[in-house]
């Protein structure tokens, strides 16, 4: 046995054990009856089982197990847990992008259940799958003559190459050629289709006489990728969208460009000036852009095509669009983004740094008084999500020792900061005002758990 801090606990003696309630007893209990009800028997008799298998090893005494199983029950039947993203980044792909508007998220607690999502209530026959949404994508890009929706970005691209440019070739820049995440390839990616790739240009140049020179009669279309996860600099030349679609060699055979911007600005946006969006895309000549709704545009994963009427008939005619089609809460979420107010990203891209320091300086302060060494910082954040590389948002941070970092994890709430010169940051610029006192509570929950309160 030792002392102090590292004593060790030892196990229930036999006769103990016998006071702990048997697993029938302790799901009769009120509590658990309701979150059996709530959350289905199975998550509730494995959170049972655990608190007693605890009690058999001593971390807990036989009467405090249905305190025990009550307290470990999660918040859902799911196994996702919900995360303050306190990381600097506003759209962080492990965390899930972009996080839904209330109006999103009540749009798609509405369609729940049985809704009218292919249905015309007013003659009762089968309407066009999704035409709220679509009509309200093209409300907010006037220059699109159609819009299609599937269920993420390079699903976008990939039902574009296959309906364009199947067994035909795409012409892509060689500097356009990238990596998108997780191993996932844009010439990978359009080669499974079954299209050809015809690479012009090299790595840091390529001009549109390089497009011009490869277009012939197999030519389905061009390609423009934004490349956004990365940057180019130096001797470098790319040829704009304009600058393609006004090409004598690819309008003479009807060859179509193709813009890929990725993340989902439908219109331009100040604070970014060189992230592509879909209105000037198209006004630049673009046949078809494709981006994603969970970045930029704040909505639920999909992806979205806008563009010339024949070609997006073509693609959402093609047999594979049933396949890449979006559900109904997909669906509603994105007309309610689209049509309802502002997003929690566009609200992160516009927040105020000097509003952002001083709920820094006042969460720290009230840390401070609860003897945390809390201090309130200057940090930068990013976009994410492939999006915007190299554009630095200013921001504020509380910052707190390293092994917050893991304690506060594994917290409920679970806030995830990132750890930099030896500290954790929180940064606040992707956190509303509304859940500082939910980091407030985290962090003291996280001290008390280690003693330090």
């Amino acid at each position: 046995m030792l002392d102090g801090m590292d004593r060790e606990v030892a196990p229930v003696a036999e006769d103990g054990r016998r006071r702990i309630a048997r697993t029938d007893v302790l799901l009769a209990d009120p509590r658990l009856s309701e979150a059996a009800g709530r959350l289905g028997r199975g998550v509730v008799k494995a959170a049972v089982v655990a608190a007693q298998r605890r009690a058999r090893a001593g971390e807990i005494p036989p009467g405090a197990v249905a305190d025990s199983a009550v307290a470990a029950l999660p918040e859902t039947a799911s196994g996702l847990r919900p995360v303050v993203n306190a990381t600097g980044v506003l759209l962080h792909t492990n965390l899930g992008r972009a996080p839904l508007s209330a109006a999103a998220r009540e749009a798609a607690l509405a369609a729940c259940g049985a809704t009218d999502v292919e249905l015309d209530l007013a003659t009762g026959a089968r309407a066009r799958r999704g035409r709220s949404a679509l009509a309200a994508l093209l409300e907010r890009v006037p220059a699109a003559e159609a819009a299609h929706v599937v269920n993420n970005g390079a699903a976008a691209l990939v039902l574009a190459a296959t309906a364009l440019a199947g067994g035909r070739e795409i012409i892509v820049s060689r500097g356009e050629m990238v990596e998108i995440g997780d191993g996932f390839r844009i010439p990978e990616l359009l080669a499974a289709t079954g299209a050809r790739l015809r690479e012009v240009g090299t790595t840091n140049r390529t001009a549109p006489a390089d497009y011009a020179e490869a277009a012939g009669d197999g030519t389905g279309f061009v390609l423009k990728v934004h490349p956004s996860n990365f940057r180019m600099t130096g001797f470098t030349r790319e040829a704009g969208v304009a600058e393609l679609a006004g090409l004598a060699e690819l309008r003479e055979r009807g060859v179509p460009v193709v813009a890929d911007i990725g993340s989902g600005l439908l219109a331009p946006e100040p604070l970014l000036p060189d992230e592509p969006d879909a209105s000037t895309s198209l006004a630049n000549g673009a046949g078809l852009v494709t981006a994603s709704g969970d970045k930029l545009l704040g909505g639920p994963q999909c992806g979205i095509i806008l563009g010339r009427a024949d070609l997006v008939r073509r693609l959402a005619r093609h047999p594979l669009a049933r396949a890449l089609r979006v559900d109904k809460l997909t669906l509603a979420a994105l007309e309610a983004t689209l049509r309802g107010p502002r997003t929690p990203t566009d609200e992160a891209l516009h927040a105020d740094v000097r509003t952002l320091r001083d709920r820094a300086e006042r969460l720290a302060a009230t840390l401070r008084q609860d003897g945390v060494d809390a201090r309130a910082v200057d940090s930068d954040a990013a976009v994410g999500g492939g999006g915007a590389p190299g554009v630095v948002l200013p921001s504020a941070a509380v910052s707190l020792p390293e092994p917050y970092a893991a304690r506060l994890r594994r917290g409920a709430p679970a806030v995830m900061g990132r750890v930099e010169d030896g500290r954790c940051l929180l940064d606040l610029r992707a956190v509303p005002a509304a859940r500082d006192a939910d980091i407030a509570a985290a962090v003291r929950a996280a001290s008390a758990a280690a003693g330090e309160l």
